[in-house]
């Protein structure tokens, strides 16, 4: 017998002047839609057929101005760049609630008009409405499986691209202006990449993000979340890592702070059987300021991917912590360098962001940086400058490019005047860069092959157990320096384009 799937109910766009209630009609659009399609996915399991294709659509937000805002001169984001008509899709209010209410009553606050909030015309994706542990190739036969497209909306590549955050989208006359940087089929695609690359769900990351291309870093963190985690904060003796309240470890195994588990806690979270190919750890904060720390592996491309998705989260910045090879003979193995210029020979990203794009250091993360080494090592002025040394990092794609012709990558380095070379940083920032993350890099000098030191194994060996556990106290003392700022300040006026999107 055919059955007719559930019909959308009609979501007349509504306007508000209260962020509350402008997001609470932005649940109600996006748990139906999700209903909807769930229920007609699970009917169609079971084996009904129906008389027509299913589609279920995400909520918009909307807003109209004719005058320019007169916002605080100081705000990096909050308002549209003129008067016109802007408009962005939304996805997941569960995870971003609080993002949502900011940018929300910013607008609202900014421009003096309500918002409006209602039911787009772009399709849900089956897959990106699917709970966590929903999996179609495995309940469904082939033949059915081949319906699937006749039948539900699948992810479209289309909808989905950087042109936004890139400043090459251009909308079709009579089309509203953009009002994020992503549309919410490209959110939902990257939180699903997420799950995949970490093995770990969206819900865990944290505000802060710490990247490294060595495991010894991701050691050392896991010991200090656990040890963490073991002991309960000690009211007289206050600690800044008091607020941490669990650790994430991939296969999203969870554990709670120094406290008795529910049933339900115990149960949750199984370890991968294999590692994930950028797996990811999380300690927690109940305000999502925690540290997530994420071991990219080796090379630009990996760096490029993971921050690809991770900027849908909108983090308040992220760093990199990793080895680089000292270009100076002056530099002594276990040096630190903080990078404020990128040569970019990684070209991951020549087509999303031309390579005359300069990358600017960010203020607030540099000073960070400098004072989180100068208050873990206990050093300052003369005796800081001889551990560490501020300059240009050059990011290659090349890992063996010392063998290349001689001179021929030496002449550039000198040209640029880098000091220290890797293949990750660059990209890290130039991503940041162009979705408007802030951004940072500090580096450990492992090895400088301009020099005859290359990265042996007892040589290596001794440089990680000197240098990690230091190196990782420093990204998580600089994580909490930040943090004591204001996310206003964090955000820079530098990262933002003269005909920005208003949407941090």
């Amino acid at each position: 017998m055919s059955h007719q799937a559930l019909p959308l109910a009609s979501f007349e766009p509504a306007r508000y002047t209260d962020a509350e209630a402008a997001l609470r009609r932005v649940i109600e659009i996006y748990e139906h839609s999700i209903a909807s399609l769930r229920d007609a996915l699970r009917r169609f399991v079971a084996g009904e057929s129906f008389a027509q294709r299913v589609r279920a659509c995400y909520p918009y937000v909307r807003v109209r101005t004719e005058t320019v805002a007169r916002a605080d001169s100081r705000l990096a984001y909050g308002f549209v760049a003129g008067p016109g008509t802007y408009e962005t899709t939304l996805t997941r209010p569960d995870l971003f609630r609080n993002y949502y209410l900011e940018q929300f009553a910013l607008l609202i606050k900014n421009h003096g008009v309500p918002i409006e909030v209602g039911l787009s015309q772009q399709p849900i994706p089956l897959h990106f409405s699917l709970a966590e542990d929903d999996h179609l190739e495995g309940s469904l036969p082939a033949e059915r499986r081949l319906l699937i497209r006749d039948l539900f909306d699948l992810p479209d590549l289309a909808t989905m691209d950087d042109g936004i955050a890139n400043g090459t989208y251009e909308p079709l006359a009579g089309e509203p202006f953009p009002l994020a940087l992503f549309t919410a089929p490209r959110v939902d695609y990257s939180l699903h990449r997420l799950r995949h690359y970490t093995g770990t769900a969206p819900e865990h990351f944290q505000n802060f993000v710490l990247f490294t291309n060595y495991q010894f870093y991701i050691d050392e963190f896991v010991k200090l979340g656990r040890e963490l985690m073991s002991r309960a904060p000690n009211p007289a003796a206050p600690a800044d890592t008091d607020d941490y309240i669990a650790f994430v470890e991939p296969g999203n195994v969870v554990t709670r702070r120094a406290q008795p588990l529910t049933a339900e806690e115990e149960l949750s979270g199984v370890p991968p059987a294999r590692m994930p190919q950028m797996p990811a750890y999380h300690l927690v904060r109940a305000d999502h300021t925690g540290i997530t720390m994420v071991n990219i592996g080796v090379g630009p491309s990996n760096a490029k991917t993971i921050t690809d998705h991770i900027a849908v989260l909108r983090p308040h910045a992220w760093i990199m912590l990793g080895h680089c090879a000292g270009l100076r003979n002056s530099q002594q193995l276990g040096d630190y360098v903080l990078a404020h210029g990128y040569v970019r020979e990684d070209h991951v990203l020549d087509e999303d962001l031309p390579l005359w794009v300069p990358i600017p250091p960010l203020a607030e993360v540099q000073v960070a940086l400098e004072r989180a080494v100068a208050e873990v090592t206990r050093l300052e002025g003369y005796e800081l400058k001889r551990i560490m040394r501020t300059g240009t990092v050059a990011s290659v794609d090349n890992r063996n490019w010392e063998l290349l012709p001689h001179r021929t990558p030496e002449r550039r380095f000198s040209q640029s005047r880098a000091i220290a070379l890797d293949m990750e940083s660059a990209t890290i920032a130039a991503n940041g860069f162009r979705f408007r993350v802030p951004y940072g890099t500090l580096l450990c000098v492992s090895d400088k092959p301009l020099h005859g030191e290359i990265k042996l194994p007892g040589m290596a060996n001794h440089f990680y157990r000197e240098r990690v556990d230091q190196h990782l106290r420093i990204g998580i003392r600089a994580v909490e320096i930040l943090r004591q700022q204001r996310m206003d300040r964090l955000h820079s006026r530098k990262l933002r384009s003269f005909a920005e999107v208003a949407f941090q």
